[in-house]
């Protein structure tokens, strides 16, 4: 290295060294800090992550964000929750990375994940595992990468609780809203029209039948069937049809019930609708509204039940949740 002559080494070599610290200073400042702020040990720093699968309908990420806004006031007065944010799987932001970033800035030392869907499927087995950090199977990571999900493993310890089919809130829903349209029970079939899996149709099936069976015990009716509207039906309305057709061969009317997290023109218009309207007279054999499972007040005391449990369970670990039976 050559320095000017005029210059003193000592002082040429001070002026570099400043110039570098100055430099590296400069480019730290323009990346966002990789730190995380920390929480005094023994310290309980809860983050709640409510999270869901994603729609590009507005109408669907709307119910999600007013859940949200529902339980968050609860949430906080729990002794040890410090901050409450909703993600989506993929389709909307802020996604699971973005909600888990957050919390990890935040200082959190745990993090309880509660998956706003109603029972296992890929993504609850699979998916959503591999996103937070708790499965590292190669082949999922790479299904991720290509469907532009980032995966992000967090500081904090990651507690994922049960789909909502661990409590008997889905009963109670599908009943009310049963009610809210039923007439004459005793000349009713009930139609539950759920997204569906191909990969676990067993448990889906269960799920439905087991829901569907406890609202006829409680109205008096004596049918009820199930039907598919996402991929396992093309996203086709005839599954709809196909089923309403089969309760009015043996039932005057038809009440359909969506058993869905939320609402998009897709699902409740585009195909449980036209289901409905390729019905014959449909609108006095069929009774339908196009609602969805939000706003439901037990899923919200739910909410609160299951991270207050948490956060009052000793050794920081999630208590043991008894599946609805």
């Amino acid at each position: 290295m050559q320095f000017p002559k005029e210059m003193p080494i000592l002082t040429f070599v001070y002026r570099f060294c400043l110039a570098a610290a100055i430099l590296v200073h400069t480019v730290s400042c323009g990346r966002p800090p990789e730190k995380t702020s920390k929480t005094p040990a023994g310290e309980k720093k809860i983050g709640v992550l409510l999270l869901n699968h994603g729609s590009r309908s507005e109408q669907w990420r709307k119910k999600l964000l007013e859940l949200e806004q529902r339980v968050t006031e609860e949430l906080l007065a729990i002794e040890g929750v410090h901050d409450v944010e909703t993600a989506f799987m993929e389709h909307a932001r802020p996604s699971i990375a973005d909600g888990l970033r957050a919390f990890d800035s935040e200082g959190c030392n745990d993090i309880v994940v509660i998956p706003v869907f109603l029972t296992i499927g890929t993504h609850m087995f699979d998916d959503i595992p591999t996103i937070i950090g708790l499965k590292t199977n190669p082949a999922s990571i790479e299904k991720l990468r290509l469907a532009n999900i980032e995966r992000y493993i967090p500081n904090a310890k990651v507690h994922l609780t049960p789909p909502l089919d661990y409590s008997d809130l889905l009963k109670k829903n599908a009943l009310r809203r049963t009610r809210a349209l039923s007439v004459s029970p005793g000349q009713e079939g009930l139609l539950l029209v759920g997204y569906g899996s191909t990969t676990f149709d067993r448990q889906w099936t269960a799920l439905f039948d087991k829901v569907g069976s406890s609202v006829a015990n409680e109205t008096g009716m004596t049918e009820y069937a199930t039907a598919w509207c996402g991929h396992i039906s093309r996203y086709r309305p005839d599954s709809t049809t196909a089923a309403v057709n089969r309760l009015l061969e043996r039932k005057e009317r038809a009440i359909v019930i969506p058993l869905l997290v939320s609402e998009s023109r897709l699902f409740q218009t585009d195909i449980i609708g036209k289901g409905v309207e390729a019905i014959e007279n449909h609108r006095k054999r069929v009774r339908y509204k196009p609602d969805a499972i939000l706003p439901d007040p037990f899923l919200e005391r739910w909410i609160v039940e299951t991270v207050a449990g948490y956060a009052e369970a000793s050794g920081g670990e999630l208590p043991k949740q008894k599946k609805a039976p």
